[in-house]
């Protein structure tokens, strides 16, 4: 065969080839590194889920009247010692969408079939598939869920600038940070997303998110901030909930357990455990 042949033939066979369902690797935005929480000055306490906004009422979260009461409540037993509705203190995940806060360093590793987002924390990772699927028939529930997502040149560039994703199948033990803000116990909670870059800083990533759930009156709509870690080569850590965990829960009680490895109390007049299937020793 002719080598200018030969040459057409591969070129033919090229562009022949599939490139996955979302276009070429180049397309992507770049999110590599190490991202973490954008601290905003001026408010204090635990990470929110409204980052520019304090925890508890603060987060002026439009709850029903239902739902309030379970907050108020939450407060009310973490003024008093205890953890209030927060799972995650007993180092149960966060699931969606609290695991995007950015408490410890996330990862975005981007491929045309998924975006991963490594967490390495109480949550591990997410996948946002964007291989063009269909929502599952049968799937059981989730912390992170289950998430479809789908990439947005916005600016016609011929790169994609904006990852949109919804989010589904959540399991309803979750909460939105650690005041204990609820979600409606039926499950049916749904998490639009638009994940992009800082027009004005490349070190910038928004995630700006909106929640339907039955236990608010609207739809609610906030934006969390990461910034880039501005290191090469940043360290990696692996964090693991239960080692050091001082939060003992026995049967609806909460205690603490002190360095020396005893059980204490975390709140005044709290009844200690039931020791029914231990023997005292008489003194």
């Amino acid at each position: 065969m002719h080598p200018r042949s030969v040459i057409g033939a591969i070129v033919l066979a090229a562009l022949a080839m599939p490139v996955g369902p979302a276009g070429a690797v180049d397309q992507y935005p770049d999110w590599k590194g190490q991202w973490s929480r954008f601290i905003v000055r001026g408010v204090a306490g635990q990470a929110s889920h409204d980052q520019t906004r304090p925890g508890g009422y603060g987060q002026q979260a439009p709850l029903t009247p239902q739902y309030q009461a379970v907050l108020e409540e939450s407060l009310a037993d973490q003024a008093n010692g205890g953890l209030g509705n927060f799972p995650t203190s007993r180092c149960f995940p966060a699931g969606m969408p609290h695991m995007m806060m950015g408490f410890g360093p996330q990862e975005y590793v981007i491929t045309p079939e998924a975006t991963y987002i490594l967490i390495n924390w109480d949550d591990h990772a997410r996948r946002i598939f964007t291989d063009g699927r269909d929502w599952p028939k049968d799937i059981e529930p989730t912390y992170a869920g289950y998430s479809i997502g789908k990439w947005i040149d916005e600016d016609g560039d011929g790169k994609y600038d904006v990852l949109e994703v919804e989010t589904r199948h959540l399991l309803s033990d979750r909460v939105y940070d650690a005041s204990g803000l609820p979600f409606h116990k039926d499950g049916q909670t749904v998490i639009k997303e638009r994940i992009f870059l800082d027009k004005a800083d490349k070190g910038i990533l928004h995630d700006e998110i909106t929640v339907l759930d039955h236990a608010l009156t609207r739809p609610w709509s906030i934006t969390k901030t990461l910034k880039r870690i501005a290191q090469a080569q940043p360290l990696w850590r692996t964090a693991v909930c239960a080692e050091g965990n001082t939060r003992v829960k026995i049967e609806d009680e909460n205690y603490f357990l002190s360095a020396d490895g005893k059980l204490m109390p975390t709140r005044k007049d709290q009844p200690p455990p039931d020791l029914q299937y231990f023997t005292r020793k008489q003194r």
